[in-house]
C-alpha cells in the first residue's frame, strides 16, 4: 500500500476503485477509514437524540467570485477569496468549496433525493464543517432559473459571481451529527448540518454543471455506530 495523497490516487464509484475498496488504495485512505463515525448516514426523526438550539449555525454569506473546477469526480465552485463563512459554537468556518452528488448521499427515511449539494467549510485549525442541501430537478421557475439572474457567468474564464446562500432553503431546520468526509480519505471528525427541506433546482441550470460528469457519484450510507443525531428547528 503506497503512502500517497488522494489527488494522486485513482478512485471512483464502481469496480476495484469503488467505495468498498477506498481504504485499500493507499495508507492515507486507510487511516481516514479508521475513523468510526463515517458519512453519509440515513436521517430520520425517529433517530433524533435531542432537539436543541445549541446546534444552530449562523450564516455570513455574501456575493463573491467563484471559479469552476472539475476534480474528485465532480464539478466544484471554488471561491478564491473565501469571503463567506459560518459560525458554529463561536468558531468561524470559511466556505472553501461547493460541489454536488447524484443521487443524494444522505437519505431521508431511507430514500435518496436526485441531488445533494455540499457546501464545505474549514476553520483556521483545518477542521471541516459541511452543509448538505437536497434537491429535486424541475422545469418550473425557481431561484436557479436563467431569468432570475442569481448567477453571473463568465464562460470563457470559468468564473461566476453569486451569493452561496442561494443553495440554502428558507426554512433552516436541520439535522446535525458528527461524521466524516464522504470522499477519500473519508477522515473525521466533520460537523455535518443537513437541511430537512428538499428544494427545487432548475433542470437547465443543473445540466450546465453536470455535463461530462459521472452518472452517479454518491458514497453508500454508513452505519451510525451509536452516534447521536441532533435536530434544530
Amino acid at each position: 500500500m503506497k503512502n500517497i495523497r488522494n489527488m494522486d490516487v485513482e478512485w471512483g464509484y464502481t469496480g476495484e476503485t469503488g467505495p468498498e475498496h477506498w481504504h485499500t488504495l493507499c495508507d492515507w485512505f486507510s487511516l481516514g477509514a479508521k475513523y468510526p463515525y463515517q458519512s453519509p448516514v440515513n436521517l430520520t426523526k425517529t433517530l433524533i437524540s435531542e432537539n436543541t438550539a445549541d446546534r444552530e449555525i449562523t450564516f455570513f454569506y455574501k456575493n463573491e467570485e467563484f471559479t469552476e473546477k472539475e476534480f474528485k469526480n465532480t464539478f466544484h465552485f471554488v471561491p478564491p477569496n473565501t469571503e463567506s463563512y459560518v459560525v458554529f459554537e463561536g468558531e468561524k468556518y470559511y466556505l472553501t468549496d461547493i460541489h454536488f452528488h447524484t443521487p443524494s448521499e444522505h437519505t431521508f427515511e431511507g430514500e435518496h433525493c436526485p441531488l445533494e449539494f455540499h457546501l464545505v467549510h474549514m476553520n483556521n485549525s483545518g477542521e471541516n464543517l459541511v452543509v448538505g442541501c437536497l434537491f429535486i430537478l424541475t422545469k418550473e421557475i425557481n431561484k436557479f432559473s436563467k431569468d432570475q439572474a442569481a448567477f453571473i457567468w463568465q464562460t470563457e474564464t470559468h468564473q461566476q459571481w453569486f451569493n452561496p446562500a442561494i443553495f440554502l432553503p428558507e426554512q433552516r431546520s436541520h439535522f446535525h451529527y458528527l461524521g466524516s468526509l464522504t470522499t477519500p480519505p473519508t477522515k473525521g471528525p466533520v460537523h455535518w448540518f443537513v437541511f430537512d427541506t428538499v428544494q427545487q433546482m432548475d433542470h437547465d441550470f443543473f445540466q450546465r454543471i453536470d455535463e461530462g460528469m459521472l452518472p452517479f457519484n454518491n458514497r453508500p450510507v454508513q452505519p451510525l455506530n451509536g452516534r447521536k443525531i441532533y435536530f434544530s428547528e
